[in-house]
């Protein structure tokens, strides 16, 4: 039997895994220096968590999701996004009475059920701050900064912010009307998706990547014309933040995020080099109540790890490698030497191939290690290792009890 990973599951090892880690790190870095606290959240949800904060309209909850039955018959799902599951857990948890704001982030895999593509899998892995509590635009500001730091701590080149302000429950009212007015009169130049968006979720086809929406809809309304007072006093704050920042950022009327709980602020930070949106994210300050909670304004971003490897340069695996050659009866000393070296901080690898030292060379050469340390039973008998520079050529013996204070000679 030919048994192979299932489609849009893949594995992650060598280059690549190397870059997982890389952004990983680099954003749980950032994320910690500004003050956020992890959060491990479930794989497994009830769909319902998703059918009410993302949307049913949305293409996630009608498309994407991987739904199941338990041996109860409830409806459970692999989680399409972190945000939901965040909430749910602030709410569970109580966090709101802990402190007056919370800043959370998470990491790990997130499942969708769409066409694998580069950087697009069914299992991918997110990144997702959330921060509770806070309804002033110097957060939306600051979390902003934060995803900008993370891109360019990456090395990534030429990043812009795309924002937009979405409004209040009003606002979006208002400004429903007069695109739905709009759309009537481009109906035709529209998708079946979109046409079917237009009951359901008319500010959906502004998000739509077809062509032939995106010239339809070049002239709709914008819905920054369509804010109240409040809204667009927060808009204007926050551009004014972001230009004392430093950010470069452009303002996008169609920039409406796919999931329905977003308000206000909505962003996406793109490279227009390589035609990519890079992380994404805005303000949900209804979520919370919607689910049950207090009233809690709230803002998030989330980043897709596979799709920022994507930019990344492959790397050679960066390590001294010292690999441990035994020849003879001497493993319990040679193990003795592997231990030691690992304790004072060395990467270190122990030969387990049989064969003379010229064939232990050039196996240690194909690992590309730095350093071979060669122990017989000379070495044993006197206390002592035989460390062979890899790149020079150089060789030296030194005392185990050298390596003991920490000498390598």
């Amino acid at each position: 039997m030919d048994i192979q990973s299932v489609r849009g599951f893949h594995d992650i090892f060598g280059k690549e895994a190397r870059k997982f880690r890389k952004v990983t790190q680099t954003a749980r870095n950032l994320l910690e220096r500004y003050n956020f606290e992890e959060i491990i959240l479930p794989v497994v949800e009830f769909a319902q968590l998703f059918q009410r904060s993302v949307g049913e309209t949305t293409d996630i909850v009608q498309k994407e999701m991987f739904v199941f039955e338990d041996k109860k018959g409830r409806k459970l799902a692999l989680r399409p996004e972190g945000t939901a599951s965040a909430v749910r857990a602030f709410i569970q948890n109580k966090l709101y009475a802990l402190r007056p704001y919370t800043k959370l982030f998470y990491e790990g895999p997130m499942f969708r059920y769409e066409r694998p593509q580069a950087g697009r899998y069914r299992q991918f892995h997110q990144i997702g701050a959330e921060v509770f509590g806070v309804a002033e635009p110097h957060a939306d500001a600051e979390l902003i900064k934060l995803v900008y730091d993370i891109l360019s701590e990456l090395g990534i080149k030429g990043v812009v912010v795309e924002i937009n302000s979405l409004g209040c429950k009003e606002d979006r009212k208002r400004y429903r009307e007069a695109l739905l007015s709009y759309l009537g009169g481009v109906r035709g130049e529209l998708c079946p998706d979109c046409v079917s968006r237009m009951e359901r979720n008319p500010l959906r086809v502004l998000d739509c990547k077809v062509e032939a929406c995106k010239s339809a809809t070049a002239r709709a309304p914008k819905i920054t014309d369509f804010l109240c007072e409040e809204c667009r006093e927060h808009y204007e704050k926050l551009k004014e933040y972001l230009k004392a920042l430093g950010i470069p950022f452009r303002e996008n009327p169609h920039l409406v995020r796919g999931l329905d709980y977003y308000t206000r602020t909505v962003f996406e930070a793109v490279s227009d080099e390589l035609g990519l949106t890079l992380i994404a994210g805005g303000r949900y300050d209804y979520l919370v109540e919607e689910l049950g909670g207090p009233p809690t304004p709230a803002l998030g971003f989330a980043l897709g790890v596979e799709r920022l490897m994507l930019l990344l340069p492959d790397e050679e695996q960066k390590r001294d490698v010292y690999f441990v050659i035994p020849f003879g009866d001497v493993h319990a000393y040679a193990l003795k030497v592997a231990d030691l070296l690992r304790r004072l901080g060395k990467t270190v690898e122990y030969s387990y191939r049989k064969g003379g030292l010229k064939k232990q060379l050039e196996f240690a050469n194909k690992l590309g290690v730095r350093y071979a340390v060669i122990v017989g039973e000379d070495e044993m008998r006197n206390g002592e290792v035989t460390i062979k520079d890899m790149k020079t050529g150089e060789q030296r013996r030194v005392k185990l009890s050298e390596l003991e204070e920490g000498k390598l000679g």
